[in-house]
């Protein structure tokens, strides 16, 4: 079995467990309706002509194993708050990825940014929740997920107030992908397969499809200035999440300043 297969039947138990403690009746009763934030930001940084960057909050993934020893989600957030990000992308999966719900509810109430939801998002439940969490952007894993139950979560998101990322990584999810409305696309350079990372692969699949009408976000294997700027040169894209490059430097400051720059 491979690990997605693995990270997702655990999912699909952890989310029924969650039910347990938190109904979904109550989680609409609380709603409080987003504003779209996260892709208003995007937008504003690009008018301002600034590299909108989305900064994870990362402890650890299964392919690297552990990131980062001393490990303080508040610190990292603030690091990247101080440096500019535009974004906070926040890592959930508890098991695989030793995230937390708390990190993005903790990071959300200090600091006055738009968060991603990073996890895997397999039923509706999990999209109100994460807007109860504090976060203003759903990540959807386009491979992980039938096309009935995207549209679901779509229009979970949207009466959250919630922006979404659809995220693939070659061409035939892209073209799946381009079949729903309203979504930030996000191509992630990483392959599932070997989990070797190339940037050429946004460069590729943005140019086959035309991409220059949609919110894009280039994914995984950025480490240096010149990789964002070989991607805004070959396609224009403004937006990187990036994580490990990050998390893993000397100072997350400087090197975040130093990508802004």
């Amino acid at each position: 079995m491979s690990i997605l297969k693995k990270i997702i039947e655990d999912k699909i138990k952890e989310v029924e467990n969650d039910k347990k403690l938190i109904s979904l009746s109550k989680l609409k009763e609380n709603l409080i309706k987003k504003n779209n934030y996260f892709q208003k930001k995007l937008e504003e940084f690009k008018k301002n002509n600034k590299t909108a960057i989305v900064a994870e909050v990362k402890k650890a993934s299964p392919s690297k194993g552990i990131l980062l020893n001393n490990f303080d989600h508040i610190k990292i957030a603030e690091e990247y708050v101080r440096a500019n990000a535009a974004c906070l992308s926040v890592l959930t999966e508890k098991k695989y990825f030793l995230g937390s719900k708390k990190y993005l509810s903790d990071i959300k109430s200090k600091f006055n940014i738009p968060i991603l939801c990073k996890d895997f998002f397999i039923d509706t439940y999990q999209v109100y929740e994460a807007a109860h969490i504090g976060a203003d952007c759903i990540l959807i894993l386009l491979n992980s997920v039938e096309d009935n139950l995207i549209n679901d979560l779509l229009e979970a998101a949207s009466i959250c107030g919630l922006d979404a990322i659809l995220e693939i990584h070659n061409e035939d999810e892209m073209a799946r992908a381009l079949n729903f409305n309203n979504v930030i696309l996000g191509i992630n350079n990483r392959n599932l397969n070997t989990f070797e990372t190339d940037i050429k692969t946004t460069v590729e699949i943005f140019k086959k499809f035309e991409l220059s009408n949609y919110t894009v976000i280039c994914e995984s294997g950025i480490y240096s200035k010149e990789d964002i700027n070989f991607i805004k040169t070959e396609t224009g894209i403004n937006n990187f999440l990036i994580g490990e490059s990050l998390i893993k430097s000397d100072s997350i400051y400087s090197k975040l300043i130093e990508l802004n720059s």
